[in-house]
């Protein structure tokens, strides 16, 4: 199988496509659990966001972000129609906000996004950057609002600093790839030197916003310099998503396989096992912010699934988009 499949599979839609305003009806015929589970690492839920939380119980269409808020501790999936969450071996979707998230992230306390708003909301289309505290209830515009839709955005998950890269000039940018060292108040444009091909994922250091990293079809490349210049980790394979960790870069790449690694900044490198997975490869990934061995992935084919002994074994939590 030749590498660029996988790269088709995303540029048709699943994480580098554009994404319309309008919000497609979701299914909500109910499927079976036919995966094995493993026992989930326990939430203590106190947030005042999960009352804005409803059952869900269908499919999720088009994912573009996913990862782990730690204030309630939820792994949220950012979708074509809204935010649907996994938490205690449940699922639940927010109520009435029912947006088209793009270059969604995970933070400790909440996420910021791009993408297009739910048309009911009265919010300005494009949604530029935004930020909220509480789980998607409320919104702090951060900049470009009727502006830009940002695709490829990255977020300290404990600064909330962000690396961007801007498709067309706005008020504040010309194209190329911007960072912000103050959570989204100004900005600096990066040269980016060394990054090569079409782009479809970064990811910024929890702490250290000096330290980015991007997939693209051109393989795997790391930053220490904000984003200035960048250097290639891999050689020959398709680069399909990048994670960081307090002490590690987790990337993933396609072959004909997938395969995802953890790279110790300390520079030691192991391969994670992965689930048996046939024409498909990992678009997304997360650790959880309490147990480092709980892994989600989220893959091209539109499966999502749980480990908690870092890839021993798996549990499938979406099949297909329709969950478990």
């Amino acid at each position: 199988m030749k590498k660029n499949w996988l790269w088709t599979v995303m540029a048709a839609g699943l994480i580098v496509s554009a994404c319309s305003a309008d919000s497609t009806e979701q299914n909500d015929e109910t499927a079976e659990n036919t995966a094995e589970t493993t026992e989930q690492t326990e939430t203590a839920v106190d947030s005042a966001a999960v009352e804005l939380e409803v059952p869900f119980d269908g499919s999720i269409d088009h994912v573009h972000g996913m990862g782990y808020i730690e204030e309630n501790g939820g792994l949220y999936f950012a979708s074509h129609h809204g935010l649907k969450i996994h938490r205690n071996d449940e699922w639940t979707e927010i109520e009435k906000q029912y947006h088209d998230f793009m270059g969604f992230n995970a933070t400790a306390e909440g996420f910021v996004t791009s993408g297009h708003p739910d048309m009911q909301s009265g919010m300005q289309n494009p949604l530029g950057i935004k930020r909220s505290a509480d789980g998607g209830a409320n919104f702090d515009n951060l900049g470009f609002e009727g502006e830009t839709d940002f695709h490829e955005m990255a977020a300290g998950y404990n600064s909330n600093n962000l690396f961007v890269f801007n498709p067309q000039p706005n008020s504040e940018m010309d194209t190329g790839f911007y960072r912000s060292d103050d959570a989204g108040e100004s900005w600096q444009q990066t040269a980016a030197d060394g990054l090569d091909g079409k782009v479809a994922y970064l990811a910024m250091h929890p702490d250290d916003s000096m330290m980015i990293a991007a997939s693209s079809n051109q393989g795997i490349f790391l930053s220490e310099d904000g984003g200035d210049s960048f250097s290639r980790i891999t050689e020959g394979e398709l680069g399909t998503t990048v994670f960081f960790s307090e002490d590690a870069l987790f990337y993933a790449t396609y072959d004909g396989a997938a395969k995802l690694m953890k790279q110790a900044l300390s520079g030691e490198e192991e391969e994670i096992p992965l689930p048996e997975m046939t024409e498909d490869g990992v678009v997304y990934m997360a650790q959880h912010p309490a147990n480092t061995q709980e892994l989600a992935l989220y893959t091209a084919q539109g499966h999502a699934w749980l480990t908690q002994d870092a890839g021993g074994e798996w549990a499938q939590i979406l099949d297909a988009g329709q969950v478990q």
